[in-house]
């Protein structure tokens, strides 16, 4: 089973420079992150170029995360992102973080993005073309990982 176009999943090495003085690591960049595996897949689905000639982009309302379990320097990270839905001017968008190869989940997030006019910052509907790139959306199904 291939990964469906509404989601994406990569990996990296977490650098010494995530680590905090509790030798783990630091919890802000759980949200760095989610907002790199966003921008990763938006830029693989064209979706960035598509947002600029609609004349809007994403902008967070909400982030939330559950800590599992915690992440060390030199480990493998998987990153799988995935949108659960669309909301008039709504999107969210959901993250799941594994340690590499035993396939341990170290942490879940969401984040809630507005759709906003890039000129005034005001909010504005998804476009009809975004919505319909993630028209196979379902929101209850968690990426299958190709690791």
């Amino acid at each position: 089973m291939s990964i469906l176009p509404t989601h994406h999943q990569y990996s990296f090495v977490v650098d010494a420079s995530s680590i905090d003085e509790n030798g783990h690591v630091n919890n802000v960049e759980y949200v760095r992150w989610m907002q790199e595996a966003a921008t990763a897949h938006a830029t693989a689905l064209g979706l960035l170029e598509l947002m600029a000639r609609e004349g809007t982009t994403w902008v967070a309302r909400e982030h939330t995360i559950k800590y599992l379990q915690p992440a060390f320097a030199g480990e493998t990270i998987g990153v799988q992102t995935w949108v659960v839905n669309f909301r008039k001017v709504r999107s969210t968008r959901r993250y799941r973080f594994i340690r590499l190869p035993e396939q341990t989940l170290l942490a879940e997030g969401a984040t809630d993005w507005i759709n906003v006019d890039a000129t005034t910052g005001k909010p504005r509907p998804v476009p009809k073309p975004v919505q319909e790139m993630f028209a196979d959306i379902k929101s209850d199904t968690i990426p299958v990982s190709t690791w």
